[in-house]
């Protein structure tokens, strides 16, 4: 391969495309002279459109084909909205950068209501993320929480249609997509703690791969990548199936780090919740003791119980 040619794989929504250029666009900053190419790709997580991503393998089905076509040369870096990266990367792949992150928090979305509080009772809410029916049960009990799969375009349209009285997406990528206008507002992270590792685009490339590595590393922003492995680091402690609502949260303030962290049941009956401050030297053991308290706490047996029940 011609070294001075990055091919970036990514996925052909429009945020994905959007983050493949805004990548694209700061390596070629980074390094005059670089070459970059996108190849697009439809990954099964976006054929699949009908049922709940918990039900069919969870967030990884976003990224295995940019894996695949990583290692077998096809490309040269992946890039990825970091909450849809499993926390065991397959063997021989790496995280060779994370760029800085945008806005963490989830947004309610909504054409006729201001607020989650000033949604009525019974009302119909869009999500297709466990974590956040699980977050929206526990503070509304009341809530009628609906499927909604697609791209960010496919949910508002939805949402216009009348399908839905309120949608929750991440702000980050409405953000990115010029569509902030469409925040109704951001929900308080008391309210609904995000993914680990949501706002944050990360570059995935070969370990073997040290030419890509070294023109990613470029990129790297220290504190998304700290804040960042603090997450990983307490999801991947607990454990958890792609049947578990598992939200983590981290910020990095003067060398400190505090990181929030989240488990509980789909209905939202059963909510373990903590944090942990600390130096940011210690970001994976802080996201590891975290996680042993939310298992001591009683995490352990409710996240066995849906270990059992994941397909």
């Amino acid at each position: 391969m011609n070294s001075s040619l990055i091919r970036i794989a990514t996925r052909q929504s429009r945020l994905a495309l959007w983050q493949a250029e805004h990548v694209a666009a700061r390596l070629t900053e980074q390094h005059p002279g670089l070459h970059v190419e996108l190849v697009p790709m439809t990954t099964q997580g976006d054929r699949i459109t009908d049922r709940p991503l918990a039900q069919v393998g969870g967030k990884g089905l976003f990224i295995k084909e940019l894996e695949f076509a990583l290692a077998e040369g096809r490309a040269d870096i992946a890039v990825h909205s970091m909450k849809d990266v499993p926390t065991e990367l397959p063997e021989g792949m790496e995280l060779a950068a994370m760029l800085p992150r945008a806005d963490a928090h989830d947004a309610f979305v909504s054409t006729t209501i201001a607020t989650l509080d000033a949604l009525p009772p019974g009302a119909r809410v869009g999500t297709s993320s466990l974590r956040r029916q699980c977050q929206l049960k526990a503070a509304r009990p009341d809530l009628q929480i609906l499927l909604l799969r697609g791209n960010v375009e496919t949910r508002l349209r939805k949402l216009d249609a009348g399908e839905y009285d309120a949608i929750i997406l991440a702000s980050a990528g409405l953000i990115r997509l010029g569509l902030s206008h469409r925040i109704t507002h951001p929900i308080d992270f008391d309210r609904s703690l995000p993914a680990v590792g949501q706002g944050t685009v990360g570059i995935e490339c070969r370990s073997e791969d040290a030419a890509t590595q070294q023109y990613a590393a470029a990129l790297n922003d220290q504190a998304a990548s700290i804040c960042c492995r603090a997450e990983r680091a307490f999801a991947r402690r607990l454990q958890g199936s792609c049947q578990s609502p598992i939200a983590g949260f981290a910020e990095l303030n003067t060398g400190q780090l505090r990181l929030r962290g989240v488990v509980g049941s789909e209905d939202g009956r059963q909510l373990f919740r903590d944090d942990i401050s600390g130096s940011a030297d210690d970001a994976e053991s802080l996201g590891e003791q975290l996680a042993d308290r939310l298992l001591l706490a009683g995490a352990d047996v409710l996240l066995a119980e849906q270990r059992k029940a994941s397909p």
